[in-house]
Formats: C-alpha cells, sequence, structure tokens
C-alpha cells in the first residue's frame, strides 16, 4: 500500500481516489464540495486524506483531528483548522468577530451563540479562500469535541458558491449523528487479489500458502490488518501456521498487535509514549518538559521512533490513533496518574489552564478540593467560550472529585444544568439524582425541580413538564420571586401550544397558581402580561383581555432590555395575536426577531420568525414572508431541525390555494416532529386550520367545516382555535348549518367587544353578517369594511369585500356587487391568495362582468432566498450583513445577487427596490 505521496497509489482505491480527485478538481475549479470519508478502523481513511493533500495543487490545505480524550475540551478541534487564519479575523463584521474571539478565548465576552461562531467560521473560511482555494482536511472527525462538530457541520451545509472544501473521515461505527446527510463515501475492504498482493509486500521470503489464506480471511481485506497483524507471527508461524488462531473482533486484533509492539518496548519507551498518549496536543516541548520531570532519557524518542510507533517532527504524531489507545492502554492506574501530574506541572498554567485542569483531574486518586476548585474554574472560562458541553464535562467531573457533601451537590446541580444545555438529557437526569442525595438547600431542591420539568420538556413532551413546572413554580415562589414568574410564564406558554392536554393537568389549575403565587419584581409590565392570561383562562376572555391589553402597552412603551425581551417578547407576541391587537402584534414579533438576529439566539428565532409570518401573511405580504420561511428553512438546516421550518411553511400555503401543496407540508410537518419539539405540539390545530382556510378559499364548504370543527374544538387555548372559529362561520353558513354558524359568531363577538381593537370588531361584523339578513346583514357588511380598512389586515379586509359581493350578488344587486367583487379580486390577486381571488374571479364572471384574469407570467420566479437577498439588498444591506442574517457568506450572497439581477433585467442594487415594487419578484 503506498502512501499516497506524488507518483504513488493506493492499492485498491481507485474509485475512492477518483472520487477524491473530482473532489479537489470542483474546488480547484472555483465551487465548494463536502465529502464525508467512512470506515473501519484501519479501512485507509487517513491514506485517503493524504491522497487529497498530495493532489491538491495550487490549493491551500488546512488540518485538524479529533482527539478521544480531547473531546471534552470546548472548540479544539475547531481551533486547530482556523488557527492559521486568526490573523483576518479582523476582517469579520463585528458580531461574527466578537463571537469566534471569545469562543476562542481570544477574548473577554459574552457567551456566543454556536451558530453565531459557526456563521464567524464560515466567513473566516471564505475570507481565506478569496487568495487562493482552501481545502480543509478532518481526520478522526468521530473524536471532536461536540460544539467543534456542530459548527463544521453548519459550516459543510452552509458552502455554495466558495472555493472551500471541506473533507471528514469518520470511524465506522460511530454514534454521531452531526455529519448525517452529508455527502458520504464509504470506504470498503479490499479485495483478496488486492489483499494478497499488499500483505506479499510487507512479508519478505516465503510465506505459507496456508497462512496467507487464513491471514487474508482474518483480516477481511482491512489495510492496517495485513500490515501490522503478521508483525505478530514467529517465523515458524508465518511458514506453516502453527500458531492459534484469534477469535477476538478485528478492530481488538489491531489492538493486540499494537500492544505487542509497545509491550516489547523498554520500561522507559513506554513511559514516554504514555505522555504522548496523555497529551495529544502534540507539542514536542511539552513532551520533552514532562519526560525530564519523569526522569526519561531522550533516547527514548528515539527507541519508540525506530519502533514505527510515533513521529516527533514539529508535532508529536502516532502512526494511528489506535497505537495511541494501545499505548494509554497497557498503562497502570498508577503510571496514569503519574504522567498526568507531570504534565500538569509542565503546563503553564497561564497560558493552558483548561487543560492544566484536566490533568490534574486525571491525576486524582482521591477527593481533592483544590482540583475541583479549579476544574470549576475551567468550567466558567467554558461556558463564557459557549462551550456548554465542555463546562458540563468539567463540572461533573468537580463534583466527583469534592470531599464536601453539600458543595458537591451544588457542582452535580450546576453540571446537571450544563448537560441539559448541552443536550445530554440522560446524564443531566443522573446528575440531579446525585445533587438530590447531597444536602442542598431549599432553593437547589426547587431548582432541582425546575431542571427535571426542563429536562422532560425537552427530551419527551410538554405536556408531562408541566405538573413539574408548575411544582417547581409554587416552590420558588418564597426563594425567588423573578426566577418562579419565569417558571410559570413558561408553564403557561407551553400549555396554550399543546393540542391535548395530558389526564390530570388542567390549564385553569396551572392559571390559578400563577394568579395565587406573590407579584414578581419590577418591572409590573412582566407580572401583568402573566396576570392578564392567567385571568383570561380562569375567569374568561372578557375578564383577561383588558390587562393583557395594557401589559403589551407597557411593554411597547417602555425600555426593555434584550434578556427580558427574549423571554417576555414571545409570549407577548402570542398574546397581541390573541387579543386581536394588531399594532402590537407587528412590533413584537418584528423586534423579536430583529433582537434574536442581534444577539444570535437563534433557539430564539426559529419560533420568532413563526410569529412574525403570521402576523405578515395577515398584512397580505406574503412574498415577504415566503424571505422569512426560507430564513427558517436555512435556519433549520444547518440546526438540523427542520419541524419549525415546516410549520412556517404551512402558514402561507392554505393562503395559496395549492392543495398538494399544502398536504405536503402538512406531512412533512408530522414526519420531521421530533423529540426536541416537546412532541406534537399544536400540530392538530394547525393543520386543521390550514385545511379550513383552503378549503374555504376553494369553496369546498363541507370539508372546510370539517376541518374549523376540529381546529376550534380548544378555544381556550386561543391561538389558531380562534382563527378556525373565524373559518367555522364561514364554512358552517355555506354547507347548510346555520345554527352552529350563528353560535361561532356569537362567541366571537363576545371576544371582540372584550378587546375593543378594530380587528376584532371589524372581524366580528364580517363573520356577523354572514349569520344575518337583509338590511341588518348589509350594515354589518359595510362596518366590517370600514373596520377592517383602518387596520394593516389586508387579507380579511379583501375577504370582507369578497363576502359582500358574494351577499350582494344573492341579492340580485349585480352592479353593486361587482364593486365589491373587483375590489376583492385585484386585492387578492395582488397578494396572492390563489384560491380566494378564484372565487373572487367566479363570482364577477356571474354577475356578468367581463373579468380577464390577471397575468402571472409577469412575475420573474426568484427562488424564495433570492427574493430575500433581493429585498435586503433592495433595503440597503450589504452583503456581509446578508449573509449574517441568512447564515451563508457575502461571496454566496454575491453569487446569488448575479442570478438576481439577470432575471430582473437590472444591473444594481439601486435599481433592485424599483422592480421588486413592480411585483416581479414572486418566489418559484
Amino acid at each position: 500500500m503506498a502512501s499516497g505521496r506524488p507518483g504513488a497509489h493506493l492499492r485498491g482505491r481507485q474509485a475512492e481516489c477518483e472520487t477524491l480527485d473530482q473532489f479537489v478538481a470542483t474546488v480547484q475549479a472555483g465551487h465548494s464540495s463536502v465529502l464525508v470519508v467512512r470506515g473501519e478502523v484501519g479501512i485507509g481513511k487517513t491514506a485517503l486524506l493524504d491522497h487529497v493533500r498530495d493532489g491538491a495543487d495550487g490549493c491551500r490545505i488546512a488540518r485538524a483531528a479529533g482527539i478521544e480524550s480531547e473531546m471534552e475540551l470546548a472548540f479544539g478541534g475547531l481551533h486547530q483548522l482556523c488557527a492559521p487564519f486568526l490573523d483576518r479575523l479582523g476582517r469579520l463584521p463585528a458580531p461574527q468577530r466578537d463571537a469566534l474571539g471569545t469562543a476562542f478565548g481570544l477574548t473577554a465576552g459574552t457567551p456566543p451563540d454556536r451558530f453565531l461562531v459557526g456563521l464567524a467560521v464560515l466567513s473566516l473560511l471564505a475570507d481565506a479562500a478569496e487568495r487562493e482555494p482552501l481545502i480543509c482536511v478532518v481526520d478522526d472527525a468521530q473524536w471532536l469535541d461536540k460544539v467543534s462538530a456542530q459548527t463544521l457541520a453548519f459550516v459543510a451545509r452552509r458552502l455554495l458558491a466558495e472555493r472551500i472544501g471541506l473533507v471528514l473521515a469518520v470511524r465506522e461505527p460511530s454514534l454521531e449523528s452531526e455529519f448525517a446527510g452529508l455527502p458520504q463515501l464509504e470506504v470498503g475492504r479490499l479485495s483478496d487479489s488486492d489483499a494478497r498482493a499488499l500483505l506479499n509486500s510487507v512479508i519478505p521470503g516465503r510465506l505459507d500458502e496456508r497462512v496467507r489464506n487464513r491471514i487474508v480471511a482474518e483480516t477481511r481485506g482491512n489495510p492496517l490488518a495485513l500490515l501490522e497483524l503478521p508483525r505478530g507471527l514467529t517465523p515458524a508461524e508465518l511458514a506453516g501456521g502453527f500458531g492459534r488462531p484469534d477469535a477476538r473482533p478485528l478492530a481488538s486484533q489491531i489492538e493486540q498487535s499494537f500492544l505487542r509492539r509497545v509491550r516489547a518496548l523498554s520500561h522507559e519507551t513506554q513511559q514516554l509514549l504514555l505522555i504522548a498518549a496523555a497529551e495529544p496536543v502534540g507539542d514536542v516541548t511539552l513532551l520533552a518538559t514532562a519526560a525530564a520531570l519523569l526522569g526519561i532519557e531522550e533516547s527514548a524518542a528515539s527507541s519508540a521512533e525506530a519502533a514505527g510507533l510515533i513521529t516527533m517532527g514539529t508535532r508529536v504524531r502516532f502512526r494511528h490513533p489506535v497505537v495511541r489507545s494501545a499505548a494509554y492502554r497497557i498503562a497502570t492506574p498508577e503510571a496514569r496518574q503519574q504522567v498526568h501530574r507531570a504534565l500538569a506541572d509542565a503546563t503553564d498554567p497561564d497560558v493552558d489552564p483548561d487543560r492544566r485542569a484536566w490533568h490534574l483531574a486525571n491525576a486524582a486518586a482521591r477527593s481533592d478540593e483544590t482540583v475541583a476548585a479549579e476544574l470549576e474554574r475551567s468550567a466558567g472560562r467554558a461556558q463564557a467560550r459557549g462551550g456548554v458541553a465542555a463546562a458540563a464535562a468539567f463540572l461533573e467531573r468537580a463534583a466527583e472529585l469534592t470531599p464536601d457533601p453539600a458543595v458537591r451537590g451544588a457542582r452535580a446541580l450546576a453540571a446537571a444544568r450544563a448537560k441539559y444545555q448541552a443536550g445530554g438529557y440522560d446524564t443531566a437526569s443522573e446528575l440531579l439524582d446525585a445533587a438530590s442525595l447531597g444536602p442542598i438547600d431549599e432553593h437547589q431542591l426547587a431548582q432541582v425541580e425546575l431542571l427535571r420539568g426542563q429536562i422532560v420538556f425537552a427530551s419527551k413532551s410538554a405536556g408531562s413538564a408541566l405538573p413539574m413546572l408548575v411544582r417547581a413554580a409554587k416552590r420558588l415562589e418564597p426563594l425567588d420571586a423573578r426566577l418562579a414568574q419565569q417558571t410559570y410564564r413558561d408553564a403557561l406558554n407551553a400549555a396554550l401550544i399543546i393540542d391535548r392536554l395530558p389526564s390530570g393537568v388542567q390549564l385553569q389549575d396551572i392559571a390559578r397558581a400563577a394568579l395565587a403565587a406573590p407579584p414578581g419584581p419590577p418591572p409590573q409590565r412582566n407580572d401583568l402580561l402573566l396576570r392578564g392570561l392567567a385571568v383570561m383562562t380562569v375567569d374568561g376572555y372578557r375578564a383577561g383581555a383588558p390587562v393583557v391589553l395594557r401589559s403589551l402597552k407597557a411593554l411597547r412603551t417602555e425600555q426593555v432590555s434584550g434578556e427580558d425581551g427574549l423571554g417576555w417578547f414571545p409570549l407577548a407576541a402570542r398574546m397581541a395575536f390573541n387579543v386581536w391587537d394588531f399594532d402590537s402584534s407587528t412590533v413584537f414579533s418584528t423586534r423579536l426577531v430583529e433582537l434574536a438576529r442581534e444577539t444570535g439566539a437563534l433557539s430564539v428565532l426559529p419560533s420568532a420568525l413563526l410569529q412574525l409570518v403570521s402576523n405578515r401573511v395577515l398584512a397580505g405580504e406574503l412574498d415577504y414572508a415566503d424571505t422569512l420561511i426560507a430564513e427558517a428553512r436555512a435556519i433549520g438546516e444547518a440546526t438540523g431541525s427542520r419541524y419549525l421550518a415546516h410549520y412556517v411553511s404551512l402558514v402561507t400555503e392554505p393562503w395559496k390555494g395549492r392543495e398538494a401543496e399544502m398536504l405536503t407540508a402538512i406531512d412533512a410537518m408530522t414526519r420531521d416532529a421530533d423529540v426536541h419539539q416537546g412532541g406534537p405540539g399544536n400540530m392538530l390545530s394547525s393543520s386543521e386550520w390550514a385545511k379550513a382556510v383552503l378549503y374555504n378559499g376553494l369553496g369546498r364548504y363541507e370539508e372546510a367545516c370539517a376541518a374549523a370543527e376540529l381546529g376550534a374544538q380548544n378555544l381556550q387555548q386561543l391561538g389558531l382555535a380562534i382563527r378556525s372559529m373565524v373559518e367555522l362561520v364561514e364554512a358552517a353558513a355555506r354547507s347548510g348549518r346555520p345554527a352552529r354558524a350563528a353560535e361561532a359568531a356569537r362567541r366571537l363577538a363576545d371576544m371582540a367587544r372584550a378587546s375593543g381593537t378594530d380587528w376584532a370588531l371589524g372581524t366580528a361584523a364580517m363573520v356577523g353578517a354572514q349569520v344575518n339578513e337583509g338590511p341588518a346583514a348589509e350594515a354589518l357588511y359595510q362596518e366590517a369594511i370600514e373596520r377592517l380598512g383602518r387596520t394593516d389586515v389586508q387579507i380579511t379586509y379583501a375577504r370582507s369585500h369578497l363576502l359582500y359581493g358574494e351577499w350582494l350578488r344573492r341579492e340580485n344587486r349585480r352592479a353593486d356587487a361587482r364593486e365589491q367583487l373587483g375590489i376583492a379580486y385585484q386585492a387578492l390577486s395582488r397578494i396572492g391568495v390563489e384560491g380566494f381571488a378564484e372565487r373572487a374571479w367566479r363570482e364577477l364572471r356571474a354577475t356578468g362582468a367581463t373579468a380577464p384574469k390577471r397575468a402571472a407570467e409577469s412575475r420573474t420566479a426568484l427562488t424564495a432566498q433570492e427574493a430575500q437577498i433581493a429585498r435586503l439588498a433592495g433595503g440597503g444591506m450589504t452583503n456581509p450583513e446578508i449573509g449574517a442574517q441568512l447564515f451563508i457568506s457575502p461571496h454566496t450572497v454575491e453569487w446569488h445577487l448575479r442570478k438576481v439581477y439577470a432575471k430582473l433585467g437590472v444591473a444594481s442594487r439601486k435599481q433592485l427596490s424599483g422592480a421588486l415594487r413592480e411585483g416581479t419578484a414572486a418566489t418559484a
């Protein structure tokens, strides 16, 4: 097996090399390429990566490798890859520069969102690739620290128009899922003929044919096994097969081969290998310093190199990761502790305090408060860099080494919280059990209860978590009023998005508990919003709506911090929708999206986009809503969670009148709902509301009525249940169910009187008109048009004209009907509400009018992302600013803009706004 050096080749790897050569050629041609190389231990993945490196003429190479013992150190793998380019850090936009600088410990700052770090890495690599194509080679990616793996997966999914190649080698079997869905290259075993040729190349002299057959059979075409296993056989065994067959798994056999070679070395050489295995940074100076502290002679390094197990160049490198594990495994626990102690002493506490703390922890044989405290400080530093998984590992080990039971419980609780934040729910639960056993105080016990609820919410279902959250809030009331208030807020908010509460859980009980709690700390607006929702739940809509409206006014007019906004704006936007306050809905949904973008809070941004999309659709801005959906999809692709992206798209699909597309969106949302979303949430109410809208638009009122009944059955949970009630009036009235339509209209009128807004009263007039006759109906239609015309709710306003026009036609007032239907048709067509527009066109034709359909051909088909980029560029944003918002590089933004210019027939950004205003930028 040749090494992949220029002029050499890899035996039996022609197909793999051709794939990799094409990968390199793509990058050399100026395009991005990503490839995940998978295979078992020893199959030749590293040799294939070397083939990439050696064939990448004209490309810059950046390398990194995952190391098993480094998996708990945040950003370690990422720092390896980015280190050569950190001199370019100042060229990044400030938020990205600060996020990456904080992540790497170069600057102090607030913990960065991991996806903001990902965007910074993408921008940094794209900037480095401007001069020459860049190929990033990552070996043993299964051992990258979690945040590095997540970041590289983010970058891989966002590469498009950059001259960047990313190739990652992953050992199989592997539990990692970060790279799922990326292009894969499976590296299989060698054929028998190639295996025999490789074996012959490494065994001099005559080899018994039966022994050859057995070695080829046992190694099953694994190149490393073919190279290494014969080294452990005696001449007699090679000559005649006089040995005992080994039935161990192949990976174990390979490791045993290396173990035999390590054991054959002197004690000092084994110690040197152990130092190198325990300190995977590869720092030759550090290795020499630790070796000197243990009295190891320099000749030991020469012996290790002569054995072919390690090379000592600018870095210390093992021949294969299995050698590292063999060298570490063969040592006694006492020997390992001694080596880690030496490495801790050799590590500069000012330059690398975290790695020093980790070595101290591995050197500790028993409880040690000094080491535990050092680990706790390392956890704080990791947390500040956004390395939540690393902080959890430090805290977990700190808890194990803490002698004082009370302090141990507090550290176990902190470790559990960090594990939860890192997605390690099972370990977090175990740490909570450990914390509960200690003598922790009442405040800590309440936090344990709260964290258990949050874990269940995230890992199982919102319904199961609700009782736990309420118990935690009650327990927190006398101890931490602010946290109790926030916990009640989250419990009520969760209850509002669940289609069916679990048995024994009542929304009223949660609301009563919130009302019974003492007021939270200032500002009072937060308490007012929470109590308004609770009052609405317990005493009815009429009692709670005015309280909510007052709280919304306070939130709009008072200064709100970023932390407070991220916590309270989601509920404020939802409740503004529920009390028919469209202006507040616009303000809070817009501010929430802006705040989430500014702070990089991608955990909040998808749900914030959902609320803004709902708002903009009602305002008649379907094109803009589609660009927001594209952003939600980009986040879903980057984070691997597409559920909310499908949910957001469901907000627009029913208005477009396309049944197949809407049903596809519902299926995709149902399929991709995962445990991270706390169960299915309100999929039932959302999908039934969508069907009701679609079928009303298509004039299929029986189907619309059935869907609306299901969507409105949990009216106390507000939201889409209220909107389904609006659809129910129309569907029931048109399908011969006047009593049901009248009852629904009455309930909506009660809500409208409590709200008092033009949106509420106008909608109530619109549905009331449908269950009345004669002059009363006409007066209500005219009131609806007047009131809704004073709002930005353009879809409902246009529908009121449609309904009035249809009523006038049924009253045989054709001229009046043509006027109203013409207004409706023009507005609905312009917005893109195709189902209702088609209905208006049919009604218009029925009045005897000659009504040509609006030509859709004049709209140039931009993709959703192109339309969004065009809108942002036309609004004055720069390429880096657009890239930051859409999680793509500035180079990719420019690539999209060139396509936009060609489609719209414009030559510059200045011309974009005009083209967009003319309606030429509909999405394809």
